[in-house]
């Protein structure tokens, strides 16, 4: 049996070969098709029972079919799936294409919805049934046949442009590597070590380094190029080589490599080096077939022609159709009101940094390479590839700690634990590792249960980067939960992300921003795993319009900050002691640590997404990069140089879910932050608020409005005083 034919369990993982991919899927669309014509040709009146039930039992078969599919080839990405993947994504976009145009369906779902027979529905059929008929009208079912074909194809040419950008992206990061050789010479050196390297075409010399502190090691000598590397770093790198069949250490632009030399290379010709060729993958620097400038062009035209089809003035608008937000134009003011409030800090942030890193590291010599920033009006030598790095001294010398001094508390074997045991609290459960057929050796996968033991959802856990895995840190579903003639259907879902694998014989260690990541995708998982809705459309993360998805995952990031859920998820991994209040209490100290910058680059990027599809004409007489400029001219204090290529990697909105829709991730943290507020109030472990936002938040999902259900938890409507408050963003007397 094909085992993507079997919806059974869990998918067949381990059994799963690309062959297999479209005999399942071609059997399946059409065993659809037919379907929808027996149900069309149907003369009775259409009910929830002869009409859209059959309709969601076949849809969800497609749905758990495909799933693993573009889930393995995110995962295991390998030329064979990929091929298979892209020859078959677009017979899944024409199918739902198809549906989403089908005029007689749309008929067929009104007079369901005018019958006498939807007043005595449920909350979540009716919104299943109001969701179809907008989803209609926003997928052409009212278009003309000529005008219906065009859409057809252009929604075909999106999917395929998208999928295109996502494998440059992942093919230009593995593409790069550069090996540190071994120094011949046991003497501290002030000379570059020779390297081998496939550069990113377009780099240039680096600049002499600053700060450097000269580092050995008992095992051999430590180059001075990788002076200031912790040794963890270190270690995973001299691996790498090792599998690689070279000597030395092995950088790539993989973020557990990447991030750390960014951060704490005292040499700057490396930092920069590494800079450039992460700033300008899948650009015109490097491989002219994996450079993704003409299919950003291409897919913001496409969108805009789409929104045209359906009546909308720009894309923005048909994106803000299925959103809370009401228009791109209050998205703007939005982002444009905070990036006021954030300015001030943001400058005081980066007047700081530059002062610090010119009178403690010596960063000063002037560049011909446009410059980081300009505050005040003077200039300053300050470059991009060290601002991670003069930020992390800064960091350092103010609160008397460092991230990687803090790394060595927070193994995996601990914070998973205390993860688990933070959620088990909060909503009376019980989560246990359990066994299932998974697609890397690395994967791990848990029972959620219940306190009557009784399963209510199960997920995997696959957190290391490797070479076939795209990059970032999401969460995906797998099965959703409904009810069923046998009974509820346990929902699962997938956790992914791209932490640093163990090394040695030693747990993996996460830095805390990894430890927010994970609590981050968690929160995701829960609230699709928790729903208590019966319906798949609205079940779980389905339906929640996604301006309002990013609520569970960042609020769950707030216990990231609490020092009874933190203390209980470390142990030292040399001494095996507890984080020690102190040190939690300097890292509380610098939680809003440059909190203005950092707020002002989300701006910058959501101010740029939603311009870019509501106030731009891709091929006009402006380019994607030029907008990007206006928007920094306007919002940011940090410049980036003018060869970086930002857009190129930019996945959320070009080959993910969030073209005109990048802001939601500040909308909903004000959501987020406003909801934890009531945690803050009456203990941020306590049982019973933990069971309303259950219930209110995670239980509902889709079947009602996010504004409902925030209104329903918190008692009145959002207010963003909790989100400046929590971001040092409040001014003080």
């Amino acid at each position: 049996m094909n085992p993507l034919l079997d919806f059974t369990g869990l998918p067949r993982f381990a059994e799963i070969k690309p062959e297999h991919v479209a005999p399942a899927i071609e059997q399946l669309l059409a065993e659809n098709r037919v379907l929808i014509t027996r149900l069309l040709s149907d003369s009775a009146q259409p009910t929830w029972q002869n009409f859209v039930a059959p309709m969601e039992d076949a849809n969800e078969r497609v749905s758990r079919a495909w799933g693993p599919v573009g889930h393995l080839n995110a995962v295991m990405n390998s030329p064979e799936l990929r091929e298979v993947y892209n020859a078959t994504l677009p017979k899944i976009t024409q199918y739902y294409a198809e549906l989403g145009q089908n005029l007689a369906l749309f008929v067929k779902f009104k007079a369901l919805r005018n019958s006498t027979e939807f007043a005595g529905l449920s909350t979540a059929r009716k919104k299943i049934i109001e969701n179809e008929l907008r989803d209609f009208r926003l997928g052409g079912a009212e278009l003309p046949d000529a005008q219906k074909a065009l859409y057809l194809q252009i929604q075909e040419r999106l999917a395929e442009l998208s999928s295109r950008f996502s494998d440059n992206l992942l093919d230009a990061t593995n593409d790069y590597t550069l090996v540190i050789e071994n120094s011949p010479s046991s003497q501290p050196s002030d000379e570059t070590t020779s390297h081998s390297t496939k550069p990113a075409s377009g780099q240039v010399a680096g600049y002499p380094e600053g700060g450097r502190s000269d580092r050995t090691s008992s095992a051999c000598k430590i180059p001075d190029e990788l002076s200031g590397l912790p040794d963890d770093v270190l270690q995973a790198a001299q691996e790498a080589a090792q599998a690689a069949s070279r000597s030395g250490w092995l950088f790539t632009l993989k973020a557990p490599s990447y991030m750390p030399v960014m951060q704490y290379a005292d040499n700057r010709a490396l930092r920069e080096k590494m800079y450039r060729a992460y700033g300008t993958r899948a650009s015109e620097f490097g491989k002219p077939e994996w450079d993704n400038t003409r299919l950003m062009d291409e897919i913001v035209k496409l969108r805009g022609e789409e929104a045209q089809l359906l009546g909308f003035a720009n894309f923005g608008e048909l994106s803000l159709a299925s959103k809370m937000a009401n228009s791109p134009q209050q998205v703007v003011e939005f982002m444009r009101e905070l990036a006021q409030r954030a300015r001030p800090f943001a400058e005081k942030d980066l007047s700081e940094l530059r002062e610090f890193a010119r009178a403690e590291l010596g960063i000063s010599d002037p560049s011909t390479e446009p410059v980081l920033s300009v505050v005040g009006g003077l200039r300053t030598g300050l470059q991009s590839w060290d601002v991670g790095y003069a930020s992390e001294k800064l960091r350092e010398q103010r609160y008397a700690f460092s991230e990687q001094e803090v790394k060595q508390y927070f193994p995996e074997d601990a914070v998973l634990p205390g993860m688990f045991k933070l959620v088990e609290t909060l909503y009376g459960l019980k989560i246990k590792a359990a066994s299932a057929p998974v697609w890397h050796e690395d994967v791990r996968f848990f029972d959620i249960r219940n306190q009557q033991n009784q399963l209510v959802g199960q997920f995997y856990l696959d957190l290391y980067a490797r070479n076939s895995k795209r990059g970032g840190a999401w969460m995906d579903d797998v099965i959703t939960r409904r009810r069923l003639a046998s009974g509820i259907q346990t929902p699962v879902a997938y956790l992914n992300c791209n932490f640093s694998a163990p090394v040695g014989n030693k747990p993996a260690l996460f830095t805390h921003d990894e430890v927010i990541t994970l609590f981050h995708e968690f929160g995701h998982g829960l609230h699709h795993l928790l729903t208590e809705v019966e319906d798949i459309a609205v079940s779980g993360i389905n339906g929640v319009e996604w301006d309002a998805v990013e609520l569970p995952s960042q609020f769950m990031e707030n216990f990231c900050w609490e020092w009874d859920v933190v203390r209980g998820m470390t142990r030292h991994i040399e001494t095996g002691a507890a984080l020690p209040r102190a040190l939690f209490d300097k890292m509380l100290a610098a939680k809003n640590f440059q909190s203005g910058l950092q707020t002002l680059r989300q701006i910058e990027f959501s101010l740029f997404d939603m311009l870019m599809h509501s106030n731009f004409e891709a091929g006009g007489g402006k380019t994607i990069l030029q907008l990007l400029d206006e928007v920094r001219a306007e919002v940011a204090v940090l410049l980036p140089p003018a060869f970086h290529r930002f857009p190129h990697s930019f996945s959320h909105i070009f080959a993910g879910g969030y073209a005109a829709g990048y802001y939601s991730y500040k909308w909903a943290e004000v959501l987020s932050a406003d909801a934890y507020s009531l945690f803050e109030e009456n203990g941020v472990l306590n049982p019973d608020v933990g069971a309303r936002f259950r219930s209110e938040i995670l239980a509902m999902g889709g079947s009602r409005g996010a504004m409902q259900s925030f209104t329903a938890f918190r008692g009145r409507e959002p207010s963003i005083d909790a989100l400046l408050r929590h971001n040092g963003l409040l001014e003080t007397c």
